[in-house]
């Protein structure tokens, strides 16, 4: 970490923070779980967010989760929340219990085959483009209805809900109509299938605070907990389990 704060005290902020946001909008403190985004730090970090407190981890790559997650401490729940590439589905669905990132009916129908293959129940969510820059992952709005059609016939994969990634301004006031416009869509369209859609990931470090009073049920948060992000280097390849 960036400096010699324990997580367990910088957690207790967050979490302040994050009680605040929730009688702002009128909600409970607990209709929020907190994700710690390890994204670059070891199994030590891990250990002391765990004891900590926090019970959810994220990870943005399969390759960096291959070699942490079973050198980190047994018991949390593993998120995938970056970008999942159908040749890497297969050690993804090894590794986690929730896919945060299915942007695509191909990548649905990868994930369902394989894990159907493989006897793997993991949850997913739909990764919404809602602010439609083209920089971003995510399926279009208007392609949502498709996949939540397909995914609702899959056997071996649970919809819980929806995620998206707003963009990024110094200003977290700024990202809010996104976030909003999430909520909005996730209410529309658990009226159409007549589904529930609980899961809303949304809100980072910068911007959790409006995602939370917006709706968030997770938010993804890395630097404000842990700090600067150390430079990361593979600690083994796995090339070997890619798929074409």
């Amino acid at each position: 970490m960036e400096s010699d704060r324990a997580i367990s005290d910088t957690l207790m902020d967050v979490q302040a923070r994050i009680a605040a946001a929730c009688a702002k909008a009128g909600r409970k403190p607990d209709e929020v779980e907190i994700i710690g985004v390890t994204k670059t730090h070891g199994p030590d970090v891990v250990r002391e967010a765990w004891e900590a407190g926090i019970r959810l981890f994220g990870e943005n790559k399969v390759q960096e989760a291959a070699w942490k997650i079973p050198e980190s401490i047994s018991g949390p729940s593993w998120h995938l929340i970056g970008h999942l590439q159908r040749n890497k589905v297969r050690p993804a669905l090894e590794l986690f219990s929730v896919i945060h990132s299915v942007d695509s009916v191909p990548l649905l129908e990868r994930l369902e085959r394989i894990a159907d293959e493989c006897g793997h129940r993991p949850e997913i969510l739909l990764e919404v483009n809602v602010s439609g820059e083209s920089s971003k992952e995510g399926l279009k709005p208007e392609q949502v209805p498709e996949a939540i059609e397909y995914a609702l016939q899959c056997r071996s994969l649970t919809l819980t809900g929806l995620m998206t990634m707003a963009p990024f301004c110094p200003d977290p006031e700024l990202a809010r109509p996104v976030f909003a416009q999430l909520r909005t869509y996730r209410d529309r369209w658990e009226q159409e299938f007549a589904i529930g859609l609980p899961n809303l990931s949304m809100g980072m470090s910068n911007d959790y605070e409006v995602a939370v009073e917006e709706g968030a049920t997770w938010v993804r948060l890395g630097t404000v907990l842990f700090g600067h992000r150390p430079a990361w280097r593979p600690q083994r390849e796995d090339t070997e389990r890619w798929e074409p």
